[in-house]
């Protein structure tokens, strides 16, 4: 597909968000142990899990707020308040001041209206790119481009934010100010007239109509089986950028990883957690498309099984490992997992779903995600109390339980007549 003939809207978007995921790459994987540091391992979960928790409520409206208002209105309202949130971040981290509790809220106001933000930004590709196959194809680059970014990101983080965070924090304040005034002046709004129907109802009322979808959803319950196994073993990779990075900081120590006559190639904890998120990013950047193709030659059940699999033994080698090849090959079996099933999983909810009902369930299909992440925090505390390794297993057997649900799951679909395929009989 030819970027240059894309809607103009969707260049600025590339641009302008490309940018802004570099940077906020560039320091996201490294707070954790920021905040882990400087306001001990328990008060750092407790926090990061509650900002995690008003998340979830801000993306239960997000959607809402986009259809009634505008999905323009909601990005650039969105930006300028991410761009307020790393003003603060930047004072926070300079000569002037020096506060662990202001960088938290500045993190806290990102991450929140990040929730608002992206609701309007999928929709407005919705709207703007009306070809079903094109529209793929421009989620599937935008895709790459955050996979891109997470490549990128964390190795120019892994040398900035222990040395130069003010420096880090001072050009993202930038770089968001300009995605900002990008989204304010060149994007155009997309929201049809037609869809501005619900600006009488209140975004309370909303809220409450959305519980009671969610509850009439998860009475379906092979659903109800995916999102609870989906949400188990969320618990392993929503550890990327908060257990994984404390615990790289902490106990693996610096290491030469080769050398080659008067070149020594050494890491230390710092830049083998950068290198290791790096590493996953590459690799979904890389093969996420030849390893879908290769898949659908087998069944969805085995694929989920073999994901959980993938991601339980990859937390027990994160755990029980002090060598940074170890920890390499732990992040490559843990993002052969994430690839196994990333192809897989919205044609799933597709094919679960009511003709009548697809929105809502993907919809609720998020908290997945978003439930996911507001308990992982809790894994810091608990490491903590009960050490690195004992929460490495209660992790990795979370990832196994969630693979027995699946189990559950497709033998509940066998149950159901509109759902029996010959794959499902043969399963």
């Amino acid at each position: 597909m030819n970027i240059l003939k894309w809607n103009f809207n969707m260049k600025v978007r590339l641009v302008a968000e490309f940018f802004f995921g570099l940077f906020f790459w560039m320091y996201l994987p490294f707070l954790s142990i920021y905040f882990s540091e400087e306001l001990g391992k328990v008060t750092a979960g407790i926090l990061l899990m509650c900002s995690q928790a008003v998340g979830v409520f801000a993306n239960l409206i997000g959607g809402y707020l986009a259809d009634t208002y505008g999905r323009k209105r909601m990005m650039v309202i969105s930006s300028y308040i991410q761009t307020g949130g790393m003003v603060l971040l930047t004072i926070a981290n300079s000569a002037i001041l020096e506060s662990p509790w202001l960088t938290f809220i500045g993190f806290a106001i990102i991450s929140i209206t990040q929730m608002l933000y992206m609701p309007a930004s999928s929709a407005m590709v919705a709207d703007t790119v009306k070809d079903k196959d094109e529209r793929n194809l421009v989620f599937a680059v935008f895709y790459t481009m955050i996979n891109i970014n997470v490549v990128i990101g964390p190795i120019i983080g892994g040398l900035l934010f222990f040395t130069a965070r003010f420096e880090l924090f001072t050009a993202s304040t930038m770089i968001f100010l300009m995605v900002a005034l990008m989204i304010t002046f060149l994007i155009k709004e997309s929201l049809p007239v037609d869809e501005n129907r619900e600006k009488e109802e209140s975004v309370s009322k909303v809220v409450i109509k959305q519980i009671k979808n969610y509850r009439v959803i998860f009475t379906d319950k092979v659903f109800f089986l995916f999102v609870a196994a989906g949400i188990l073993i969320s618990q392993t990779f929503t550890q990327l950028d908060l257990l994984l990075a404390v615990y790289i900081k902490e106990s693996i120590p610096a290491q030469t990883l080769f050398s080659i006559g008067d070149f020594i190639l050494k890491t230390n904890s710092e830049t083998l957690f950068s290198w290791t998120i790096a590493e996953n990013g590459l690799i979904v950047a890389l093969f996420t498309v030849i390893i879908t193709k290769f898949t659908n030659k087998f069944n969805e059940r085995m694929l989920f099984l073999i994901s959980s699999i993938c991601y339980a033994f990859s937390m027990l080698l994160f755990g029980f490992t002090m060598s940074a090849y170890v920890i390499f090959i732990a992040m490559a079996i843990f993002t052969l997992g994430e690839i196994l099933v990333v192809g897989i999983q919205n044609a799933f909810i597709a094919k679960i779903a009511p003709e009548n009902q697809r929105a809502q369930y993907f919809a609720a299909a998020g908290l997945r995600w978003s439930v996911g992440r507001t308990i992982a925090p809790l894994t810091i505390p608990l490491a903590g109390l009960i050490g690195y390794k004992l929460t490495f297993i209660i992790i990795s057997l979370l990832a196994l339980t969630g693979a027995y649900l699946f189990e559950v799951m497709f033998k509940e679909m066998k149950k159901r007549p509109d759902l029996i395929t010959d794959e499902y009989k043969a399963g």
